[in-house]
């Protein structure tokens, strides 16, 4: 279980980086690390942190210092709060928090469309909460008519129906603005939900389980042939797979399983 507040990390987003960013965002994960622990990524179970980085001689600040003056005598300048700042977006962000965010790919979430035509669609759906059920025809005509109105929108350009019916279905996803009416005014009075981001900087400090079907026919041992749902239990931490489960369907106790498996070295498992 999560601890409140807890969120899930941004594990994929480095990919939104250049190849460049990204290795340099890991080569500040491993100075990171070593600071906020003592050891870097990979050290050996009987490796001993280094005198000037060991949490048990040094402050977190003493730490960052030891840290800056190190890379800035090899060629690398930078200073303890320059440190700091990266320890504590590292802790914030994870793997991402090191990245050049001026490196990021930027994809246009709705294409060339202006800014403007998008905020216009969201106000048309969002004032279908309270009123009576609409057609999508009405939104768009009504994205038309605040556009028409908008001083912000001067000169801005009225994409085509098609572009405009491409723009609702996407912004539309979940509100219910053309379906019942009740079951959209009871979505638009959902409080926001708690789920988000957050880093995994050690192995095991956050794990996930998740079950998918597979689209197979397995002879099951008493000779029926059904389909199996796929259990894993993922480390967000190092993106590996620690235990995996096959199951008709997937109970409690396989996800149980799936911990117990994590836990145990495979020459001491059962079997």
């Amino acid at each position: 279980m999560n601890e409140p507040g807890r969120k899930v990390p941004p594990t994929a987003r480095i990919a939104e980086f250049t190849e460049t960013a990204a290795e340099q965002a890991l080569w500040w994960e491993g100075h990171i690390l070593e600071v906020l622990h003592g050891l870097p990524p990979g050290a050996s179970d009987e490796a001993a942190p280094r005198p000037e980085f060991d949490p048990r001689l040094h402050s977190l600040a003493e730490r960052e210092r030891a840290k800056a003056a190190e890379l800035t005598a090899a060629g690398q300048k930078v200073t303890a709060s320059g440190i700091k700042q990266r320890r504590q977006r590292f802790q914030r962000d994870g793997l991402v928090g090191l990245a050049d965010g001026r490196s990021a790919k930027q994809m246009p979430a709705f294409g060339k469309v202006d800014a403007a035509v998008v905020e216009a669609m969201r106000q048309a759906i969002d004032e279908t909460a309270e009123d009576s059920s609409k057609t999508i025809g009405f939104i768009v005509w009504r994205v038309k008519e605040i556009l028409t109105g908008s001083k912000d929108a001067t000169g801005v350009g009225v994409p085509s129906r098609a572009t405009l019916y491409r723009l609702y279905s996407k912004l539309a996803t979940g509100t219910h603005a053309t379906g019942s009416a009740s079951t959209r005014r009871s979505v638009k009075a959902r409080p926001p939900g708690p789920f988000g981001e957050l880093p995994a900087s050690a192995p095991g400090e956050l794990m996930q389980i998740d079950s998918t079907p597979l689209d197979v026919l397995v002879r099951l041992d008493d000779g029926i042939a059904e389909k199996v749902e796929l259990t894993a239990m993922v480390d967000i931490a190092t993106r590996s797979i620690t235990a995996a489960v096959l199951r008709p369907t997937t109970k409690a106790a396989d996800a149980s399983a799936l911990l117990a498996r994590s836990v145990t070295p495979e020459a001491m498992r059962p079997g």
